[in-house]
C-alpha cells in the first residue's frame, strides 16, 4: 500500500489486491437487489461515521444501494458510482475508469468535471493501479512519478491528494479503477479510512459493472439489428435510410416534450425505427407499384402492421417488444378510423400515437417518386385539422408549438442526392 508521502508500506506485493477479494462476495453470493445488498455491505462496513457529515456510514451507503441496484444504464450508472465513492469519503471528485482489454486503455464515459476520456493502461496513477491490482494513497501527487501532471496542465485542476484502488470482479481480475480526488475535509489528505471506505464501493462494484456492461453489449447488439433491419425494409420500398433516422430522433423530441421518462424516450427512439419492417413482406408488385393500388392490392398493403408485429412479438427483449407495439399500432387514429384494429384515443400505445405523428410529418415533409414535400404551411394546416381527428391532440399542439425543432432535425438528416455508389466488389484473386 501506500504512505501519506507517496512510499509503499511494508506489506507483501499483491497482498492490497487479496484483500480486496476476501471483501468481495463471491459469484453465487453477489446481491441481486437492494434488500440483499444492504445486508452485504452493513456486514462489511465498518462502525465509522463518514467524516464528510458525522452520519452512519450506512446511511450514506443505503441510498446510493436502492440507486445503484436498479440503475441498467452504464452512463448513469458510471455516475452514480462516482457519486458513491465521492460522498462515501469527501473527495472533491471521484471517477470510475474501466479497463477496455482489446485496446489496453482505461476509458470513463462520465468523470465529475471533465467529459469522456480513455488513457493508457501505462500511464498516471489509475493506470498503475490497473496493471498492478494494488491501492494507492498519494497525497503529494506532484512528487511521485507515476503521476500524469499533463492532465492538470490540460484542465487547470490542481490535483493535491488521490485514493485509487482496483475494482474486481468474483474471478479476481481487475475491471476498472475507483480513483478519488482531493480530499474535502481535513489537512492531511487521504487515509486508510478513506481506503476502508471507498474499498466497500468497489467491493460491490465490481459485478454491478460487469452485469450492466453486459446488458449494454445486448442493447448495442440490438441498436445496430433493429438499423439495419429498418434501413433492408426502407430500401426495399424505395426509401431513404435516413428517414428511419429522422423519425427516430422525432419520437425522441416528442418524447421529451410529452414528458415519457429518460428510458421510455430512448426506448421509443430506438424501437421506432422499425416502424415499417413488416413491409418486407409485402409483394413487390404492390409495394413499389407507382400508381394508385386498388382495393384488394390496398388491403394487403396495409397488412404490413400486422406482418409487422407478428415478427417482432415474440420477442422478450424490451426494444423488440416495444418495435412489435409500433409496427402494430402507428396506422391507428385518435378517432378510432385507423387499422388494422381500430383502435381509439388512449387505447392506442403512446409509442404508437407519436409514431404516428413522427412517420406522417416526415412522410409530408420529404420528397418521394410519386410526390414533392409539401410546404411547411400546407403540413401546418394539416396538422391542426388532424388534431383529435387523425392525431392524440396533446401530441399535435407539442408538434405545433414545437415545429421549428422538428424541422432542424428534417433538415440534419436530409436525404443523400448524390449518386449511389456501386456495388461491393470481389477482392481480385
Amino acid at each position: 500500500m501506500q504512505a501519506k508521502n507517496g512510499s509503499k508500506s511494508g506489506r507483501k506485493p499483491g497482498t492490497g489486491a487479496a484483500r480486496t477479494a476476501k471483501r468481495r462476495p463471491s459469484a453465487g453470493t453477489r446481491p441481486s437487489a437492494p434488500a440483499e445488498a444492504r445486508t452485504a455491505i452493513a456486514a462489511a462496513a465498518p462502525r465509522a461515521v463518514a467524516q464528510a457529515s458525522d452520519r452512519p456510514i450506512e446511511q450514506i451507503i443505503f441510498p446510493y444501494i436502492n440507486r445503484i441496484a436498479a440503475e441498467r444504464n452504464i452512463d448513469r450508472l458510471l455516475l452514480l458510482l462516482a457519486d458513491f465513492g465521492r460522498d462515501l469519503i469527501s473527495a472533491d471528485r471521484c471517477t470510475v475508469w474501466l479497463c477496455n482489454e482489446k485496446d489496453g486503455t482505461l476509458w470513463s464515459k462520465v468523470a465529475h468535471g471533465v467529459d469522456r476520456m480513455s488513457i493508457p493502461k501505462t500511464k498516471g496513477i489509475a493506470g498503475w493501479v490497473a496493471m498492478h491490482g494494488e491501492a494507492l494513497i498519494i497525497n503529494d501527487p506532484y512528487n511521485d512519478e507515476r503521476f500524469d501532471k499533463d492532465v492538470d496542465k490540460r484542465t487547470g485542476y490542481r490535483t493535491r491528494s488521490m485514493l485509487s484502488l482496483p475494482i474486481k470482479d468474483a474471478d479476481d481480475r481487475t475491471v476498472g479503477v475507483y480513483q478519488a480526488v482531493n480530499k474535502l475535509t481535513g489537512t492531511s489528505g487521504f487515509s486508510e479510512l478513506d481506503k476502508e471506505h471507498l474499498l466497500l464501493a468497489a467491493t460491490y462494484t465490481g459485478e454491478v459493472l460487469k452485469a450492466a456492461q453486459l446488458q449494454e453489449e445486448i442493447e448495442s447488439t440490438q441498436r445496430e439489428i433493429i438499423f439495419t433491419m429498418a434501413e433492408a425494409g426502407e430500401m426495399r420500398s424505395k426509401e431513404t435510410g435516413q428517414h428511419v433516422k429522422r423519425v427516430a430522433e422525432y419520437c425522441r423530441l416528442f418524447g421529451e416534450k410529452h414528458g415519457l421518462s429518460e428510458t421510455e424516450t430512448e426506448t421509443l427512439k430506438l424501437s421506432s425505427p422499425m416502424h415499417d419492417i413488416g413491409k418486407i413482406a409485402i409483394p413487390d408488385a404492390i409495394l413499389l407499384k407507382p400508381s394508385k393500388l386498388d382495393d384488394a392490392e390496398w388491403v394487403v398493403m396495409r397488412s404490413h402492421s400486422t406482418l409487422g408485429h407478428d415478427m417482432l412479438k415474440y420477442s422478450d427483449r424490451r426494444l423488440l417488444r416495444s418495435a412489435a407495439i409500433i409496427a402494430w399500432q402507428h396506422h391507428e387514429k385518435w378517432n378510432g378510423t385507423g387499422y388494422p384494429c381500430g383502435l381509439k384515443g388512449e387505447a392506442i400505445h403512446i409509442y404508437g400515437r407519436i409514431t404516428a405523428l413522427a412517420d406522417v410529418f416526415d412522410a409530408l415533409a420529404s420528397d418521394r417518386p410519386y410526390k414533392k414535400a409539401w410546404e411547411l404551411d400546407r403540413i401546418v394546416k394539416l396538422f391542426e385539422t388532424e388534431r383529435g381527428a387523425h392525431f392524440d391532440p396533446d401530441l399535435a399542439r407539442i408538434f405545433l408549438e414545437n415545429i421549428d425543432a422538428f424541422v432542424k432535425i428534417r433538415n440534419a438528416y436530409k436525404d443523400e442526392t448524390e449518386k449511389p455508389s456501386e456495388p461491393s466488389s470481389c477482392p481480385p484473386h
